[in-house]
């Protein structure tokens, strides 16, 4: 099957509507049928809040979190615009991706 992947890049502990954003994000993703997802924890990331690395303790709630879909393009398109519509500015990538499942014919 063929679907879309979405990855958004967060910082960790970053919160949407009193809530952790990946659970705000998870629960958007299930109302609009989306049948999963994950949310990424990094050891080390940089980008425009700078370099960020998991050695000190002072860092922690403060490295990357990259939160991952995988959907029909529609429902992508769907979560893309709830976010948007949410007032949220994230930094995500897409790409397209084949969806399967082993063992099966």
């Amino acid at each position: 099957m063929q679907a879309l992947c979405i990855r958004f890049f967060a910082e960790e502990g970053s919160k949407h509507a009193h809530r952790p954003l990946h659970e705000w994000l998870f629960e958007q993703a299930r109302e609009l049928g989306i049948p999963g997802g994950t949310a990424y924890r990094a050891a080390a990331g940089f980008g425009r809040h700078g370099m960020q690395q998991d050695a000190f303790f002072e860092l922690a709630g403060k490295l990357p979190e990259s939160i991952e879909f995988m959907a029909d393009e529609s429902r992508i398109a769907a979560l893309l615009a709830r976010v948007s519509a949410a007032g949220l500015k994230l930094v995500y990538v897409s790409h397209p991706v084949s969806l399967g499942l082993t063992g099966s014919d």
